[in-house]
C-alpha cells in the first residue's frame, strides 16, 4: 500500500508496481527503481530505435542514454500475457496494462506499460448518486481516471451495498488479467470479452444468464455497444459506463454514441406551434428518454461536474441554455466540497414597465452594464438568523432579483408566464431584492452577509417548484394571490409537489395563455395520473383539451373556447 503526494488524504493506492518493473529490462528497470518519484509514474513507454521514457503527471523523463533495441522488446513481450486483438496485454492479478503498436507486417515495433492502479476513496465524490440505484455515465479524456472510479464504484456496490455486480471487462483493464479478478473489486463478478467486437453481446448475456442487479462496463464506443446498453437499462439494470468525450455537448454531437443521451433528431414544427415557441420551423429535440439518467462529467481527477437529471440539461442545450452546474470537488483531507454555478442571463429582451393600473409596456432596449463572472457558491450549513429589512417600494420601474439557489429556468418560467415586472440579475450590486430558499436564509451565513453589506431585502421561498416561486414573486409584487375558482383548493389538496405543479402549469397556462389571447397551448409531458387531475382542472374552466403523443412525451394540448 503505497500514499502518493498527488492524491489526498484518505484517498489510498495499492499500485503493484514492482510487478510491472520485473517484465523490463534490467538497463531500463534501475533508474526507475531508485527513482525518488516512482509511485507518481503514469506509464513507461519502450518505441524501437527511441530513447525510453518514463511519463509522470508533470513531466516525462529518458531512462536510459542508449535507444530501445528488439530484444529489450522480446524480452518485456515474453513475460506479460497474450496480446487480444485490441492489441492489448497485461501481468496476472494486477491491473497493469501493456499496449502493443505493431508495424504493417504485424510485428510489435512499440510498447505502452500503462501503470494500474487501485485507488480507494474516490467513489465518495458520488456515493449518493451511485446509492439511488440509477444508471451513470463517466465522461472524460484518457488517463482523467474514469476506469479507476468504475473498479471502486464495482467494489462499493458489491460490498458495501450487497448487490449482484457483474463487470464486462473487455481488455481486462477493470479486474486486471488473468482468471482470477484482481481484489479491488471486491464481490463483484468480471466477464471476459474474447474479442472487442464482442463486447455487446456479452452484454445482453450477462443480463440474460447471470442475473445481475448491475452491469458495469469501460468504454461504450460502437452504436451495437450503445443499443444493448439501452436494452440493459430498460430491463430494470443499473449500468454504470463511460465514454470518451469531456462534456455532454461531445456525446450530442457523436452520432455513435447520441442514444446514450436520448438521441437527436430533427423535428418540423407547425406554423402554429413555431410561433408559439418563437423559434425557426426546423428544430433539434431528443428523440427518446436517455439511456443513462445521471452523467458525470470528469474534468479533472478530483473534479467533477454532475448533471442529475441528463434529459433536462440535453433539452437545455439543444434550446441554447444552459442551466445551473453542480460540481464536485476532494480537499486535500478528502471531504467532498460541493459547489452550485449558476448559468448566465437568458438572450437580452425588451424590458418591461409595470404601472400601478396593471398595463405593461415595453421600452426600447439599453445596453447592459458590465457583467460579473458567475459566482459559485459552497454549501453551508450555519445558524438561522433573522431577515428584517423593508420591502421594495412600489414604482413604475421593474425590480431585480438576485436569486441565490433557486432555479433560474423555473423563474424565468413563472416570469414569462404571469408577465410579470422582474428582471433577472446576475450582478447582485444591480438588483432590488434576493430570492433565496428558505433553507439557505436560515442555514447560510453568506446571504445574511450579502444582504446587509448591501441593505438589500430578501424574500424566501419555500421549494424549488413552480407554486412556490410564484407565490413568492407575487409577494414580493404585492400582487393579489391568483384566482383559480373556488374548486382549486379542493383539486390541489392532498397532492404532492408535482402534482400541484402540474396543476399550477395547467392553471397558468388556461389563465394566462389560452382564455387572453384565445390561442392553443402545449403542457409538459406527464404521466397518466397526473394528465388526468389536468383535464379536470381545465373542464372547470369550460374549456377542451386532448392528450396527444407517445409514451413518456404524451402531454395535454389545451384548446380555447
Amino acid at each position: 500500500m503505497a500514499y502518493s503526494p498527488v492524491y489526498p488524504q484518505n484517498v489510498s493506492v495499492t499500485d503493484d508496481l514492482d510487478a510491472l518493473l520485473a517484465i523490463l529490462p534490467p538497463l531500463i528497470r534501475q533508474p526507475l527503481e531508485q527513482h525518488p518519484q516512482r509511485q507518481d509514474v503514469i506509464e513507461i513507454i519502450l518505441d524501437l530505435g527511441r530513447l525510453p521514457e518514463a511519463r509522470f503527471p508533470d513531466h516525462t523523463e529518458y531512462l536510459s542514454s542508449e535507444p530501445v533495441m528488439r530484444a529489450d522488446l522480446d524480452y518485456t513481450i515474453e513475460r506479460v500475457g497474450e496480446f487480444s486483438g485490441d492489441n492489448r496485454a497485461g501481468i496476472e492479478r494486477t491491473l497493469h496494462r501493456i499496449s502493443g503498436i505493431r508495424n504493417r507486417q504485424g510485428k510489435i515495433i512499440g510498447l505502452t506499460c500503462r501503470v494500474g492502479r487501485a485507488v480507494f476513496g474516490t467513489v465518495n465524490m458520488i456515493r449518493d448518486l451511485v446509492e439511488t440505484g440509477q444508471s451513470i455515465l463517466l465522461l472524460g479524456r484518457p488517463g482523467v481516471g474514469k476506469t479507476t472510479a468504475l473498479r471502486e464504484i464495482a467494489r462499493v456496490l458489491a460490498d458495501d451495498l450487497g448487490k449482484r455486480v457483474v463487470i464486462i471487462d473487455t481488455s481486462n483493464e477493470i479486474a486486471g488479467d488473468g482468471d482470477i479478478p484482481h481484489p479491488a473489486i471486491g464481490r463483484a463478478r468480471r466477464m471476459q470479452v474474447a474479442r472487442p467486437e464482442l463486447q455487446h453481446q456479452v452484454m445482453i448475456e450477462a443480463v440474460e444468464n447471470h442475473m445481475p442487479e448491475v452491469i458495469i462496463i469501460d468504454e461504450i464506443g460502437t452504436e451495437l455497444e450503445a443499443l444493448a446498453a439501452r436494452t440493459i437499462a430498460e430491463r430494470g439494470v443499473q449500468l454504470i459506463g463511460t465514454a470518451h468525450g469531456n462534456q455532454l455537448e461531445n456525446l450530442m454531437k457523436n452520432p455513435t454514441l447520441a442514444d446514450l443521451i436520448g438521441g437527436i433528431q430533427a423535428v418540423t414544427l407547425g406554423d402554429e406551434e413555431a410561433r408559439r415557441r418563437g423559434t425557426q420551423k426546423t428544430v433539434l429535440e431528443r428523440k427518446a428518454p436517455p439511456t443513462f439518467t445521471i452523467a458525470v462529467e470528469m474534468q479533472e481527477r478530483y473534479r467533477w461536474v454532475i448533471h442529475e437529471r441528463v434529459a433536462e440539461t440535453v433539452d437545455n442545450l439543444l434550446r441554447g441554455r444552459k442551466g445551473p452546474v453542480q460540481i464536485r470537488t476532494l480537499g486535500q483531507g478528502g471531504q467532498v466540497i460541493t459547489t452550485h454555478e449558476l448559468p448566465g442571463p437568458e438572450p437580452a429582451t425588451p424590458m418591461r414597465r409595470w404601472r400601478r393600473a396593471g398595463r405593461i409596456l415595453a421600452l426600447p432596449e439599453t445596453s447592459d452594464a458590465p457583467e460579473e463572472p458567475t459566482t459559485n457558491w459552497l454549501d453551508q450549513n450555519e445558524d438561522a438568523f433573522p431577515l428584517a429589512m423593508d420591502a421594495p417600494s412600489e414604482t413604475d420601474e421593474p425590480v431585480h432579483v438576485y436569486p441565490y439557489g433557486v432555479s433560474l429556468e423555473l423563474l424565468h418560467q413563472v416570469i414569462t408566464a404571469l408577465d410579470l415586472p422582474v428582471v433577472v440579475v446576475r450582478d447582485i450590486n444591480q438588483a432590488d431584492v434576493m430570492l433565496v430558499p428558505r433553507a439557505q436564509a436560515r442555514q447560510n451565513p453568506k446571504v445574511r452577509q450579502m444582504a446587509k453589506s448591501r441593505q438589500l431585502p430578501v424574500y424566501t421561498v419555500k421549494g424549488n417548484t413552480v407554486p412556490h416561486i410564484t407565490r413568492a414573486l407575487r409577494r414580493l409584487l404585492r400582487l393579489d394571490d391568483g384566482e383559480p375558482g373556488e374548486d382549486w383548493p379542493l383539486l390541489t389538496q392532498g397532492r404532492d409537489d408535482d402534482e400541484v405543479e402540474a396543476l399550477e402549469e395547467a392553471r397558468l397556462a388556461v389563465e394566462q395563455i389560452v382564455i387572453p389571447t384565445g390561442q392553443p397551448v402545449e403542457l409538459l409531458p406527464r404521466p397518466p395520473e397526473i394528465r388526468k387531475m389536468q383535464h379536470e382542472l381545465v373542464e372547470h374552466y369550460r374549456l377542451r383539451s386532448v392528450s396527444f403523443g407517445e409514451e413518456p412525451n404524451r402531454r395535454l394540448r389545451i384548446f380555447p373556447a
